[in-house]
């Protein structure tokens, strides 16, 4: 008597079996968790602080000596509404990458990723890594024509890093990230090499203490661009892992930085002092007068 199933298994034993299951017909989200809300709202709070902190310091002092007291002030602040928009979900994109799976003997299959782009961040490093320059700058002592340069460069290197974010394509990705790798070479040669030699020329302490404030300032810069490599790039670590990441670096990069500065710059004998406008505004000398009386007469 013949077996009805082993003749089925005789005549498909040689047949490749279908899958069961076809990959990537499923989104894949990857979106912050209940841990990467808590973090931003944590250092929403840190920066809210360290700005109140900053604005009491900065009236303790005379106006004249309340330049590096104001700009850091900005610092933190622009980084608390940043830190606010985030948390509350008003900061927050959704980037596309559609991942293509050639197959050999199957039609080819995709995978379809949502990932979770804090724009926010970009608009609150756009301003206030520019604030961080002049804070930089100002106590090495650069001219004006590498001041302008440092920041042009620092916003190329902020703009072009949020266009990779956003890309969809992964060459076009990379190369964005290289011409921000670029622009943030030409802020290192600003502050490492110029400012250094010209921060030499002031006092000892001034000369040292720009060292130590600037190689910490370029070191959390460095990381940056690495965190954003493995998240953002190429999206080896959860969207979690880059919210806490970053608040790490921008804790350190933003009121650390902060109070290290005041409180030492406000212990420094060469404690910059400005007059002029800064102190008194508008003299006699540069008022806008509008029908003189002279004129008439």
């Amino acid at each position: 008597m013949i077996d009805p199933v082993e003749e089925i298994k005789k005549h498909t034993s040689g047949v490749v079996p279908l899958p069961t299951a076809v990959p990537g017909n499923t989104p894949i989200y990857q979106q912050a968790s209940g841990t990467g809300h808590r973090t931003l709202w944590v250092v929403f709070v840190i920066m809210l602080i360290s700005s109140l902190a900053f604005y009491i310091m900065a009236f303790r002092v005379p106006v004249q000596k309340r330049l590096f007291h104001i700009l850091t002030a900005f610092i933190t602040t622009f980084a608390t509404l940043s830190y606010y928009a985030m948390a509350v979900g008003d900061g927050v994109g959704q980037n596309k990458i559609t991942i293509k799976h050639t197959q050999k003997h199957f039609p080819d299959t995709y995978d379809v990723i949502y990932r979770e782009v804090y724009w926010a961040r970009y608009v609150d490093w756009s301003v206030t890594t520019p604030l961080l320059l002049l804070d930089l700058c100002f106590l090495a002592g650069l001219n004006g024509a590498s001041i302008l340069v440092a920041i042009v460069a620092d916003v190329i290197m902020i703009l072009t890093g949020l266009f990779a974010a956003f890309e969809v394509q992964e060459t076009s990705k990379w190369g964005w990230y290289a011409m921000a790798c670029i622009a943030y070479l030409v802020v290192v040669y600003q502050l490492a090499l110029n400012g250094q030699r010209v921060a030499k020329q002031k006092d000892n302490k001034t000369a040292t203490f720009f060292a130590a404030i600037g190689g910490f300032t370029l070191v959390l810069w460095t990381l940056y661009p690495i965190i954003w490599g493995i998240a953002d790039g190429s999206r080896n670590i959860n969207v979690d892992s880059e919210i806490i990441a970053y608040a790490v670096l921008d804790i350190l990069a933003k009121p650390v930085f902060g109070f290290w500065l005041l409180f030492t710059h406000d212990n420094m004998a060469s404690s910059a002092s400005i007059d002029g406008f800064w102190a008194n505004g508008l003299g006699k000398e540069g008022t806008l007068r509008i029908g003189d009386d002279d004129e008439g007469a």
